[in-house]
């Protein structure tokens, strides 16, 4: 009987794809091993087994696998099941889905390998000159990756060389399956045994009398191994004894010390559990009651509770009841930024239980925490990370915990799959029938919603911890300023009034301003011209520290312009205004005093936010400027005030939810001041004060925010009482787009009538020189989601077909935010 394996391949292929194996390889592998496996002519991929089985393929014969790479499961049964619903639900391919979830080291590349053909015979004269170089190396050493021959060549093509060389019975082309992570390993000193005995011990020092950095190194050594019964690390030894590596070497050679090699992992834990209890007050506690009562009849709970009333203590609280019955927990959040801080106060109480999961930790660091996940055993963990956490391979969750769960960060945009995490944790907490509990001070519109109409649990936490007053929030008309003078750059007299007192008082201040770089526009003030960037339609915006016109999609930039690129005028300037140029105006204003800013350009690196987090915390930096990443749920206890620099930038977005996402950011900004005993101050300067969700935040009214923006998403059919689904399309050529475009819009429309919308240019029409368009679906409550996504999938099909507009990309992006 033939024996088969269905195999999931990491590319954006729609199918899983059959290869045959031995009755051994039958009897000893499972779903979730990897293989090595040939695909296409000379290509070798990582493969997952999604199924062991015994039916042969129809259509194609099915090749033997190449290799077995693991000898347990990589990837647990409730992910595989997991894989298939986001692939399903997010109409993508589990390919892309296995790309997304799996750290990049367990996709294991294969190199093309050259050798020479064994008992050739070499004719030097019929060779030419590339040809030779190839084969004169290939006769210094055994084999060339097909990198090395490039370097030798010089050029980015060897390939053409090479079939030469093939053709000529000369060389052959291999593939090479090569691991990609290494574990660290960490190389530790002891005595060698000869020497362990006391007499033998006492011979050796004096042996070593007049080699004195030996003898230092050999005393230093029994010094800290009577501190301490640990090993004792090479570098520990060699930092406590002051002597060089060559030192210690010597000694190694000597046969007095022996060394040997630990794994260790790269993300550790050194610290001490200091807290031990976790005290309520009595709203918590109330809300606590609540959320564990709702847990007994729903999955699903909310919380709402306003800025700093102590969310995060119920969470841990949770989190611990779920580690002292042996599960796992999750603890997803939107930013990096905001882990750095609450990866210290999860520490405080668990200690090592703590795994850190997200985009900033190197390849090898990822591939320790996914496997501390999957090894846990009867140790259980709570796993802390940025979206992509949801993939990890968890055995026994009992709880995920979705901080701030209105925050749009929680959705992936590129590349597929397009998931929503907060949405995916929903899911994948059901396979293991755990609950889940979302938390914010603004929730979304679709989450209150579901709580509204009982599909969620639901709790509120209306008071802030310590009885703290809400801060007092003020609206500065901007317009009005400007009028009477009283504008000193971007800042109200207001502001700066506040600004001065706050200092003065050893207060702490947030400015928040959504824009990052210095100015977003360069104009001339004589033909109107302002810089473009050539492969997208957007402007370039100008930074002052690198003098630098940046374009912010495509990574393009030139040197900052002195005169008009059209007109050639001196008469230049900025207009708008980003992080940068308030961060240049405050250094003038305050010159004594230090300025921080945090946005994208200042926390590129992995330890980007923690240093800004901590010197703010440290209170090193007085006034701290930055983009929307400050308004995530951060605690800063020494501010004072916050100032929103211009509210209307948020308001007049084109979008649906554009509205929504402004008070959110304004209220949660808000919340960043007087989170202690004083009562805190928020000063939002705006060109439209009286503006409805200005007045709204200024009150602190989430429910008429609610009841406002849930009867417009009625009026005009969007979510939460329709489902939304958008098709990109994207082609270096406009008119192939277009017809494109027009013809998918046509063939949705025959079907879906009136709940297409488009075909529409988006703001930004063309990025890095490729033209987009969007059409948008909207799906009724009463309509089959499955039936409709299997309908489009029909149409895709067919538009596939069709050879004109092979060029064409499409995106579908479903539930897009």
């Amino acid at each position: 009987m033939s024996h088969f394996v269905d195999v999931i391949l990491p590319l954006p292929l729609d199918n899983r794809f059959t290869y045959s194996i031995s009755k051994d390889e039958a009897n000893f592998l499972q779903a979730g091993i990897r293989v090595a496996v040939p695909f296409g002519k000379s290509k070798v991929y990582t493969g997952i087994i999604a199924e062991v089985h015994d039916r042969a393929p129809e259509v194609y014969e099915a090749k033997p696998i190449s290799q077995i790479l693991d000898e347990a499961p990589l990837v647990t049964s409730q992910q595989l099941k997991f894989w298939s619903w986001i692939a399903s639900y997010y109409m993508c391919t589990e390919g892309e889905v296995m790309r997304a979830a799996l750290p990049g080291a367990f996709i294991l590349e294969s190199e093309s390998i050259v050798q020479l053909q064994k008992e050739s015979e070499i004719i030097e004269s019929e060779l030419k000159d590339d040809e030779f170089l190839v084969v004169e190396a290939l006769q210094n050493q055994s084999s060339l990756k097909i990198k090395e021959v490039e370097a030798l060549l010089d050029r980015k093509s060897v390939l053409p060389v090479l079939n030469r060389l093939m053709a000529k019975d000369i060389v052959v082309l291999s593939q090479e399956i090569y691991e990609q992570y290494k574990p660290k390993r960490v190389r530790y000193i002891k005595l060698h045994e000869n020497h362990e005995s006391e007499d033998a011990m006492h011979q050796l020092l004096d042996n070593l009398s007049r080699a004195h950095k030996q003898r230092e190194v050999v005393l230093n050594y029994f010094s800290i191994k009577a501190r301490s019964t640990k090993p004792i690390s090479a570098k520990e030894l060699q930092k406590s004894s002051e002597v060089t590596a060559s030192t210690l070497k010597s000694l190694v050679k000597k046969n007095i010390f022996q060394e040997y090699y630990i794994n260790e992992d790269r993300v550790g834990f050194d610290g001490e559990i200091t807290r031990k209890h976790i005290e309520f007050n009595e709203y918590q506690l109330k809300a606590f009651g609540q959320i564990k009562a709702s847990f007994e009849e729903k999955t699903v709970c909310l919380l709402h509770g306003v800025t700093s009333s102590g969310k995060t203590e119920i969470y841990l609280k949770l989190i611990e009841e779920v580690l002292n019955e042996g599960k796992q927990a999750l603890y997803l959040l939107p930013e990096i930024a905001l882990t750095t801080q609450l990866i210290n106060r999860l520490q405080a109480y668990f200690g090592d239980k703590v795994l850190v999961f997200h985009s900033k930790y190197s390849m090898n660091e990822r591939v320790e925490v996914y496997q501390n996940v999957l090894n846990a055993g009867d140790d259980p963990k709570v796993v802390i990370g940025a979206r992509s956490a949801i993939f990890l391979p968890f055995q026994q969750l009992g709880l995920i915990i979705v901080d701030e769960e209105h925050e749009a960060t929680f959705k992936q945009y590129d590349p597929a799959p397009r998931y929503h995490a907060r949405d995916a944790a929903v899911v994948l907490a059901n396979f293991f029938k755990a609950k889940t509990l979302m938390g914010s001070a603004t929730p979304s519109l679709e989450s209150y919603f579901n709580a509204e109409h009982n599909k969620y649990g639901f709790t509120e936490l209306s008071r802030r911890f310590g009885d703290v007053l809400m801060p007092e929030i003020e609206i500065v008309d901007i317009k009005e300023k400007h009028r009477k003078k009283r504008m000193t750059g971007h800042f109200s007299d207001r502001l700066l009034k506040e600004i001065e007192e706050s200092l003065a008082e050893g207060e702490q201040v947030i400015l928040f301003q959504n824009r990052r770089g210095f100015s977003p526009i360069l104009e001339c003030n004589t033909c109107g011209h302002s810089p473009q960037c050539p492969n997208c339609d957007v402007s370039l915006t100008y930074h002052s520290h690198s003098n630098q016109l940046r374009c912010h999609y495509c990574g393009y930039h030139i040197a900052m312009q002195q005169r008009c690129m059209a007109c050639h005028s001196d008469d230049v300037s900025t207009k708008g205004f980003g992080t940068e140029q308030i961060e240049t105006e405050l250094k003038a204003l305050f010159p004594d005093h230090k300025i921080g800013r945090m946005d994208q350009d200042t926390t590129r690196g992995k330890h980007g936010y923690e240093k800004i987090i901590t010197a703010f915390e440290d209170l090193e930096i007085d006034i701290l400027v930055g983009t929307q990443m400050l308004t995530k749920g951060l605690d800063f206890r020494n501010v004072n005030l916050v100032g929103v620099m211009n509210a209307d930038n948020l308001l007049n977005f084109p979008d649906f939810r554009a509205h929504e996402r402004s008070f959110q950011l304004m209220l949660q900004v808000a919340g960043r001041a007087g989170r202690t005993k004083k009562r805190g101050k928020v000063l939002i300067q705006s060109y439209n004060p009286h503006h409805q969700i200005i007045q709204q935040v200024s009150t602190n009214d989430y429910a008429g925010m609610y009841k406002e923006q849930l009867q417009e998403r009625y009026n005009y059919k969007y979510p939460p009482y329709f489902r939304l689904v958008r098709l990109s399309l994207k082609s270096r050529d406009f008119s192939k787009t277009n017809e494109a475009a027009d013809w998918i819009a046509k063939a949705m429309q025959n079907v879906f009538n009136q709940h297409v919308l488009g075909p529409e240019f988006p703001p930004v029409a063309r990025i890095r020189n490729e033209y987009y368009k969007n059409i948008m679906l909207k799906i009724p409550q009463s309509q089959s989601l499955g039936k409709t996504k299997s309908v489009l999938q029909k149409i895709l099909i067919s538009f596939n077909a069709i050879s004109a507009y092979r060029s064409v990309r499409v995106i579908v992006n479903v539930d897009p935010v």
